[in-house]
């Protein structure tokens, strides 16, 4: 879930040296904490007349990736451009925490920024990360997340693992509509608008004050344990009265990141079915959950993927390449429209493909169902 908001940026060229000096001391750290700012996040347009479960299910779900998805990921700069080793090290570290987590999502380092969904940039200006799916939609050289302070420091290494958070679609905690969270608005205006981050206000509002709509958000429960979770200085807060004196900042991922993670992204079964052609399967999800095809075409020619029946559906399409990568081939995404996803595709003979299905909501009477042809 997040709906965080900053001005688009252009992405300084990958060719340039421009890594400032953005080191923070320890004193830095503990006097003045900078904080994420999120660029705008895409929120689908849905008819007025969509019933409010199809509407909840669709905005819990859009930005989040098919499970199984392998995410690439890659560096508009690196040493040559004055990086520091350490701190490409460091990203490389949070991106194997979070999938040592045996969650069904993988991250694999690539060379090339144009072949990744991710990529990762030092430029001085801030931290921040497009949020799930919405990498989709950067250009390819662009970054889709930016560390803009060193990334080795305690803080900085938390910094890691809240914007990886965000690039698998999470949000900011401290937003949670059921958080409770009653802020002295102009004091927190006041302080984001000094040193060290120097907010305007609607970045402030966006990133701090504005509280997600409830359809936006799955459970309940706030974690102020959360590594998506802002830490914040003492008379920010009204209420709860037990955080007027502060929240701390969380360095590490919490037991509900964890089990949240997992729950979006399950552990892959070992097996999955193959879909033939011609043959109907029906779809029996739930809102959030997947189904998982195997491929393997008898011809080569074009083939249509499609799904039948009431419901709103993420279907994408991965080819195997070197007997363990899935590259993606397409997608189709026909969520909250009167319409059954649709994509025509050639595929190879005796390849191995692998379609995901992720299911948002269905409703109506009819069995969902999915087919090739």
């Amino acid at each position: 879930m997040n709906v965080d908001a900053r001005a688009p940026r252009p992405s300084p060229p990958a060719t340039s040296n421009y890594v400032r000096n953005i080191t923070m001391t320890a004193q830095q750290e503990k006097d003045a904490q900078r904080y994420c700012a999120q660029p705008p996040q895409r929120i689908p347009v849905l008819p007025s007349d969509l019933s409010l479960p199809r509407t909840r299910a669709i905005l819990a779900n859009h930005a989040k990736w098919v499970n199984g998805t392998q995410l690439r990921y890659s560096f508009l700069d690196g040493a040559d451009d004055g990086v520091p080793k350490a701190w490409l090290t460091e990203v490389h570290n949070g991106f194997e925490e979070w999938e040592r987590l045996g969650i069904g999502l993988q991250f694999r380092p690539a060379d090339n920024p144009a072949d990744s969904e991710i990529r990762i940039a030092f430029a001085d200006d801030g931290s921040w990360s497009y949020v799930g799916t919405d990498c989709l939609g950067i250009s390819a050289e662009e970054a889709t997340m930016n560390f803009g302070w060193d990334p080795t420091s305690p803080y900085g290494k938390a910094t890691v693992r809240h914007e990886i958070g965000h690039s698998i679609g999470f949000c900011h905690e401290h937003q949670n509509p059921f958080a409770g969270i009653e802020w002295d608005e102009e004091k927190v205006y006041a302080y984001m608008a000094g040193s060290p981050n120097f907010w305007p206000r609607e970045t402030t509002y966006q990133n701090i004050i504005r509280k997600l709509s409830t359809d936006q958000v799955s459970g309940s429960q706030w974690d102020v344990k959360s590594i998506m979770e802002y830490g914040f200085g003492p008379g920010l807060i009204k209420r709860p009265e037990a955080y007027q004196s502060g929240i701390p900042s969380p360095l590490k991922l919490s037991e509900q990141d964890k089990e949240y993670v997992n729950m979006w992204y399950p552990p892959l079964a070992p097996h999955m079915d193959e879909l033939k052609p011609y043959q109907s399967t029906v779809l029996s999800l739930g809102s959030g959950k997947q189904a998982d095809y195997e491929v393997i075409p008898e011809k080569s020619q074009k083939y249509q993927f499609g799904t039948f029946g009431d419901a709103d559906v993420k279907m994408v399409l991965f080819e195997e390449a070197d007997g363990e990568n899935l590259h993606y081939v397409t997608g189709e995404d026909d969520s909250g429209e009167d319409r059954n996803g649709r994509f025509e595709v050639k595929l190879f003979k005796q390849r191995r493909y692998v379609l995901r299905v992720r299911m948002y909501s269905t409703w109506g009477s009819g069995n969902a169902s999915v087919m090739y042809w």
